[in-house]
This record gives structure tokens, sequence and C-alpha cells, in this order.
């Protein structure tokens, strides 16, 4: 008699641990966020690592992060996840609502939170960071609706998922005593992913070097705050004690496309009342929302 074939199946509990872990940078904090007991979530990694055949995470300065193998992982369970929260929602299927994920590059952070009373962040979880990792969240699937600047070799991934755009104006900013010395490299704050001053320098065949690179706006603010630099920023967020650097060494920069994206199965009143808060917000001009 043959033996009946057993498929191996991985459960969506420890699938949705090995995004915890990702989201979180430990497994201490991927267990508060689960409810689970550290042990527990120890012995789901080790479950899941003796199935694909090899570790998911190693340990660094910034915390747990994906391997190669991991990567991949990381992937396919965000899929996972977003196919089974699909599946609960076909035919109106009663299940506890899901939150809503929000991608905002981190220029925005405070300019929105600014403006939407508590009550209207109920049920969402606000991801903040440079915007290329915002579209990398957006490309895997753990971000629903996102506002960040385009980054023109990942457009064609997200191209299906832009609901309104515009282009945002930069400009150069400095301190108010900031002075460059005759014939230095301009000296320029950064971030990553950050091509925009780079490009515009080399065009124009002029000299710098980095000095600074975060993907922490405000630390950059404070950076050009104590003076030791320049960078770029949208025109309508220069404020004191920052000033519009128009000195003749510095070439104008050309805009930079904002994209507000979401993904076609949202639904909700909430975020609709999102999408529309951030379009009258932060966009000029709308276009028909492809909802």
């Amino acid at each position: 008699m043959h033996k009946q074939y057993q498929p191996l199946n991985i459960p969506i509990e420890i699938v949705r641990t090995v995004v915890a872990i990702s989201e979180t940078g430990s497994l201490t904090k991927a267990a508060e966020r689960l409810g689970l007991s550290q042990p527990a979530v120890s012995s789901q990694i080790k479950r899941i690592q003796g199935l694909v055949g090899g570790a998911l995470f190693t340990k660094t300065s910034q915390g747990a992060t994906a391997t190669q193998l991991g990567k991949l992982v990381l992937h396919q369970a965000r899929r996972i996840l977003d196919a089974n929260d699909q599946m609960l929602r076909i035919g109106g299927a009663a299940h506890t609502p899901q939150p809503i994920r929000l991608g905002l590059s981190t220029l925005f952070v405070r300019q929105f939170l600014s403006e939407r009373s508590t009550g209207k962040l109920t049920d969402i979880v606000i991801h903040t960071d440079n915007s290329v990792g915002i579209t990398k969240g957006l490309i895997e699937g753990f971000i629903d609706i996102a506002y960040m600047f385009e980054n023109p070799e990942m457009t064609s991934e997200i191209s299906h998922l832009i609901v309104n755009e515009m282009d945002e104006e930069f400009v150069w900013v400095r301190a108010r005593d900031f002075v460059l010395s005759p014939g230095a490299p301009i000296p320029l704050l950064t971030w990553p992913g950050d091509n925009l001053m780079i490009r515009t320098l080399t065009r124009h065949g002029l000299a710098y070097k980095i000095v600074f690179n975060s993907p922490d706006y405000h630390a950059k603010l404070a950076a050009l705050e104590a003076g030791i630099g320049i960078a770029a920023i949208p025109k309508r967020m220069v404020s004191e004690p920052l000033v519009w650097a128009q000195d003749y060494y510095l070439p104008p920069l050309p805009p930079l496309k904002a994209l507000l994206c979401a993904r076609s199965h949202l639904e909700s009143a909430q975020s609709t009342d999102l999408l529309k808060a951030i379009s009258e917000r932060f966009f000029k001009t709308q276009r028909v929302m492809n909802l």
C-alpha cells in the first residue's frame, strides 16, 4: 500500500511572524506586536527555517536584518498575507477590520500629523521612510497607501497604483550665516537614494562633497541649521531659521514628481477619506482616483 502524500504547509501565523520581525527589527518587538512570548516567536522562526533550509535573519547593530534567503522569503510572505487579507474581503465576510498601512516620506510626517485629529488616525498604521523605502514597501506589499517622491528606476513597478501626482518645486537651502569658501567643493547634506542634487551639480560641472547623509529629514534639518552644508527641499517647506539659497554658483533644481499611490482593493470609508485628505492638502491639482 502506497503511503499517502502529505504536503508541507507553513502556517499563516508563522508567515505573519516573519513579516513582523522584519518590520519591527527584533524578535522581542515582534512578539509584543503579535501578543506572543519571545520563546514562541523563536520556535516559529526555527520551524520555518527548517522548512526553507536556512537562516532568515542575522543580528546586526540595526537589529534583526534579513539574509538573502530571508529577503526572498519576506517577498513571498507579504504576498501570502496580502492574498489572505483579500480573500477575507470576498463577499463581505465578517472579520476583524485590517488597519490601513500608510507609507509617508519623512518630509511630510509632521505636516500630515498636524492636520489629522487623533480620531481620524484610528486603525491606521503609519510607516515612515525615505521615498525609496516607501516605494519598496508598496512593491513588496506591506503598504496600502503611500505619499512619496518618484524614483524613476522603480516607477514602472508601481505605475498601476498611482492615483494622483504633481510636480514639486525644489530649491537649495542653507543656514543664514553659511558661507562657501572660494574654490571649495559644495558641501551636501543628502539622504539615501538621493541623486537630485548630485545629478544637477554634475550636469553643470560643479565639484561637491557629501558631508552628511541620513534618511531622517529632521536630522538633516538640524545639520542644515548647524551650517555644515546645503541641501534641497521643497520650496513650500522653507522656513526659519533656514533660507532659500540663491547664491550665484547654485544651478536651478528640476522638480520632483510627488506620487499618491493606493491598492485597488481599498474600499472602506476611512481609506477614501484618507486619500481625499492627502490629495486636498498636498496636491495643487487633482485627477479622478482609480479606486
